[in-house]
């Protein structure tokens, strides 16, 4: 199993199961970061996790502060995939894989809007 990026008709193959998205708040400059796994049910939040709150991104009651991130699990169905949009407002997406982390522009071109996080056909 792997998880792709598709960007168009780009499908960048990710090599790993498991990956973080990570972006900075346009307003608050924090970082907010989600853990993805594929899973047979589709993409699963394992994990959000945020520096502060504020501006609309206060961690939800059961959060723990811990390594300096308010932590917790979203209980959210699986998805399918993970649309995300790239306005150029604000700093790009980050993709870590076993904690090496690049920006997206560095996996699909920088004008690729929307990208889409999927498992590999």
């Amino acid at each position: 199993m792997s998880l792709c990026l598709a960007a168009g008709a780009l499908l960048v193959p990710l090599g790993a199961s498991e990956i973080t998205l990570g972006w900075r708040h346009s307003v608050e400059k924090t970082l907010w970061e989600e853990v993805w796994r594929e899973s047979p049910d589709g993409l699963v939040l394992a994990e959000a996790r945020v520096q502060g709150s504020g501006a609309g991104m206060d961690p939800p009651e059961g959060a723990k502060l811990v390594d300096g991130f308010w932590r917790w699990r979203p209980q959210l169905p699986a998805l399918h995939e993970v649309v995300m949009r790239r306005s150029g407002a604000t700093a790009d997406w980050r993709v870590c894989i076993a904690s090496a982390c690049r920006s997206m522009g560095e996996l699909v071109p920088a004008e690729a809007d929307p990208v889409v996080l999927k498992p590999c056909p």
